[in-house]
């Protein structure tokens, strides 16, 4: 990642530590002004005057919107020069919205973008997102992330290259996907938390037998199954491959026999009858609440869920990630939806502010104490017990000694849908394992043929 030192002096505890700071006028941003970059900044924002920010976020699920609200408020609060237009979308309407939304002359100011090339990679080569490496410098933010979390909002300028470049976008959450299971279903089979996929697999199979659906999955909306095939990736393929696969970097093949054979271990569980009947057709939301009803043992989620789980399970509700045959941990995972800055936006100072306010430590604590999982402090936050202990040190496990592996939609800007469709075909036996693989390495193969 490279970063940007054009700035070597801020604003600290109010105090103007550097006068080019303290006095320089408001950043502008606009995508029609010069290099954004360029432009001076400031990061005291209680000067410029009254001021309406205009925020998209996908913050709708119980804890998600409770951390927001707060936090929303306490900056009005504090910047009571400020409003915020708060526009909140669930994450499917806002990705389906935002694309016409950025070319609007009356585009949002701060807007949560997914990492991936057909959504954020699409803004920053159609130049529809600011950079944000001075802020960056300004405020600390490379010395807040580790740069493993910041690579998934890094592009160069030109959006051919996801992992290198500039930034466009600070997350405050982690996020992780594993098992969530029911305490009470698990000890009734007599068995104790699988520490690996085959133990895991042997009690999928003891689940079957004992009459319970093993595993809940809600597959309509085709992204889902993303989310239980990249863990079963994890267990047959080397990381490094599977980074390089998910952020459409080359020097990679899904034509392999180990993704085959994860592709093949997918397949075995709807042969074994180890998913609820008609995942493909069942809602995601109604998966989870199927589980959280008391109906299956297992299902394998993002992170994200965990709140609105564990509202409806209680001390019922665990979560785990099972190890892979070597012995680590590898699993999907990586941030929520950095907020970033559009190239629309009138006042970048006050933007930046926000992002600033949103992810620095008090934030932080915030997200904990409302039930979600933050990106920075994460050990040092987490509970004492519960199944939000389970999922803080599972997030600082595997990011600290283990793999956590990108999004495989993140990949190429048609790979959500080749995946997609792919995965849904291979529940339904529709494809074989290699045919699955073929379909991925083709839309893999012509992105990078085309991406040079």
């Amino acid at each position: 990642m490279r970063r940007h030192t054009r700035l070597t002096s801020v604003v600290i505890g109010g105090i103007a530590v550097a006068a080019t700071l303290a006095a320089c006028a408001p950043g502008t941003g606009q995508s029609d002004a010069p290099d954004p970059q360029s432009t001076e900044i400031s990061t005291d924002i209680s000067g410029v005057g009254d001021v309406t920010l205009t925020v998209w976020d996908q913050e709708v699920r119980g804890a998600q919107n409770e951390q927001i609200e707060q936090l929303n408020a306490a900056f009005e609060e504090k910047y009571p020069n400020v409003s915020i237009d708060r526009v909140s979308q669930a994450f499917d309407d806002l990705n389906t919205t935002l694309r016409l939304a950025l070319t609007d002359k009356d585009a949002p100011d701060v807007v949560q973008a997914n990492n991936g090339r057909s959504t954020m990679g699409a803004f920053v080569a159609a130049d529809q997102l600011r950079p944000l490496d001075d802020y960056a410098d300004a405020y600390g933010w490379f010395d807040r992330y580790a740069e493993s979390i910041l690579q998934y909002s890094t592009y160069s300028e030109d959006a051919t290259v996801f992992g290198e470049g500039d930034l466009y976008g600070l997350p405050q959450v982690g996020e992780v996907v594993g098992v969530f299971y029911s305490k009470s279903k698990l000890e009734g089979l007599g068995l104790e938390v699988p520490a690996d996929w085959a133990a895991f697999d042997r009690a999928l199979a003891a689940a079957r037998a004992a009459g319970e659906i093993p595993i809940q999955l809600g597959n309509i909306e085709q992204w889902p199954a993303g989310h239980v095939f990249g863990p079963l990736q994890g267990d047959s393929v080397a990381p490094d491959e599977i980074t390089k696969l998910g952020l459409g970097n080359p020097g990679a093949s899904w034509t392999t026999p180990e993704n085959e054979k994860a592709a093949a271990a997918l397949q075995a569980w709807v042969d074994n009858g180890y998913f609820n009947e008609g995942a493909n057709g069942t809602d995601y939301d109604a998966a989870w609440q199927a589980l959280a009803a008391g109906d299956g043992v297992f299902l394998l989620g993002g992170s994200w869920l965990t709140a609105d789980l564990a509202d409806a399970m209680g001390d019922d509700l665990g979560f785990f990630i099972p190890e892979t045959d070597a012995g680590t941990l590898a699993t999907t995972g990586g941030t929520g939806l950095p907020f970033t800055i559009t190239s629309a936006a009138e006042n970048t100072d006050v933007a930046a502010a926000y992002i600033d306010f949103l992810t620095n430590d008090a934030a932080m604590e915030v997200l904990a104490e409302t039930g979600n999982l933050p990106v920075n402090r994460t050990a040092e936050l987490a509970p004492e017990s519960g199944v939000l202990a389970d999922v803080y040190t599972a997030f600082e496990s595997v990011t600290q000694d283990g793999s956590l592996l990108p999004y495989l939609d993140y990949a190429t800007p048609t790979f959500g849908d080749t995946l997609g469709q792919s995965l849904q075909d291979l529940l339904d036996g529709r494809t074989t394992p290699q045919q699955f693989t073929e379909a991925l390495e083709a839309d893999y193969t012509e992105f990078l043929e085309s991406n040079g």
